[in-house]
């Protein structure tokens, strides 16, 4: 089963911090249990625009499905879900 990275856009107008803490928690949980009952899919991290209420999760999964159906049972609010690059840096030498 191949394995990709997701991005999921969620529009969060005056979410508190410990609202978008409690936002992660969820994820967190939901993805735990998906891999659990035999769907790997696991949250690795969500940043966060204050200024333009913009937040975007990212999920290792193997398809977009799965990764709505986490955010759906979680109950998390997002706008898309589409396949994405995570380019972490290298180093030169």
């Amino acid at each position: 089963m191949e394995i990709a990275i997701y991005l999921v856009d969620r529009y969060l107008p005056d979410i508190t911090q410990e609202e978008l803490v409690a936002l992660q928690q969820a994820a967190i949980a939901a993805s735990k249990r998906y891999t659990v009952e035999g769907t790997p899919v696991r949250y690795l991290r969500t940043t966060f625009v204050p200024s333009e209420s913009h937040c975007m999760s990212l999920f290792e999964a193997p398809n977009a499905k799965v990764v709505q159906e986490v955010n759906e049972a979680a109950q998390l609010p997002f706008t898309r879900i589409v396949e994405a690059l995570d380019v972490p840096p290298q180093s030169p030498y």
